[in-house]
């Protein structure tokens, strides 16, 4: 059991179940020796109060560490954490097997036809596509932007599959898996002969509509662009044009611009796209993942030690 000093309580605010269910994530702290309460909109905070929440309320700011159950924490005003003196910390570190996963699924679906033949089952049509359609993505070159914990899990599941791994980030330490790695700047340099393009950086103001029309122009015409990181870094209206005219093959998308998609956009019903309901890292033990990282930092926190995933 671990010892507590200095924080009372856990707060889980309701919040948490729009992400996870909250019941589950409470049940996840039981070795805990601190009470881990559920909260709502009206509870009060002190500095022996922690808490975990899904979105922002301004009275966390009279807790004394707040954690934010998922990567992005842009509804977050860090600047005010920072003033109140309240470390903020976040869910980023967790996702590299998850999202992993589903891109390479994501891949061998797109090359091996897995969603069309899916689509003809439910109207019972014996589909049989032209010989030269479907392809292995053994030796195929996979570009992979950005390089930390999701792109880094993407990289090292589509190395053991055989695919020619490169990325773009603007560190050029060597990481595992990938054979070349580009700066920012040589973007288009790095995509040009890629069969995959993979998408896995934050949205920051640098990043916004940072696949538009001159990169999709880029990209070969029998290319497939996957976002597993956030809508607005793809230029929706560019990749929809791009799609409708054969500049690229397909696309799989699980982050929208607006989400939930709109139901009039044009990408549902594109026979090479493929969507899901930003479920990139939807697992049956996703609260428990998260509850590790909470853990661990209400140790950290004990021993008065930096905390992981610190963000203001």
């Amino acid at each position: 059991m671990t010892e507590i000093h200095g924080l009372e309580r856990l707060c889980i605010h309701n919040s948490v179940d729009e992400k996870i269910p909250v019941e589950a994530f409470i049940e996840a702290f039981d070795d805990l020796d601190i009470p881990t309460e559920l909260v709502g909109d009206d509870e009060t905070y002190d500095e022996t109060d922690a808490v975990a929440s899904f979105t922002p309320r301004s009275e966390f700011l009279d807790a004394a560490w707040v954690h934010v159950i998922r990567a992005g924490y842009d509804e977050f005003d860090t600047d005010a954490y920072e003033a109140a003196d309240v470390p903020l910390t976040n869910s980023t570190g967790i996702h590299g097997a998850t999202v992993g996963e589903i891109s390479v699924g994501y891949m061998l679906s797109l090359s091996r036809l897995l969603h069309l033949y899916r689509d003809y089952q439910n109207t019972h049509d014996w589909y049989t596509p032209t010989y030269d359609r479907p392809f292995t993505i053994a030796g195929e070159r996979l570009c992979v932007v950005g390089l930390g914990t999701l792109g880094e899990g993407i990289a090292r599941r589509a190395d053991a599959l055989g695919m020619d791994v490169v990325g773009v980030r603007r560190s050029d330490e060597p990481v595992p898996s990938v054979s070349a790695i580009y700066d920012p700047a040589n973007l288009h340099e790095a995509i040009v002969d890629a069969r995959f393009v993979a998408l896995a950086i934050p949205h920051t103001p640098a990043t916004e509509n940072l696949i538009s029309t001159a990169e999709l122009e880029t990209m070969r015409d029998d290319a497939y662009l996957i976002n597993v990181a956030r809508g607005p870094i793809v230029d929706e209206d560019a990749l929809v044009t791009a799609l409708k005219s054969g500049t690229i093959a397909g696309a799989a998308l699980d982050v929208f611009e607006t989400e939930p998609l709109p139901e009039k956009s044009s990408l549902w019903d594109m026979d090479e796209v493929i969507i899901s309901p930003h479920k990139g890292s939807a697992t049956n033990r996703y609260h428990r993942d998260i509850a590790a990282v909470v853990k661990e930092n209400v140790q950290r926190f004990q021993s008065e030690e930096d905390l992981k995933n610190r963000v203001a």
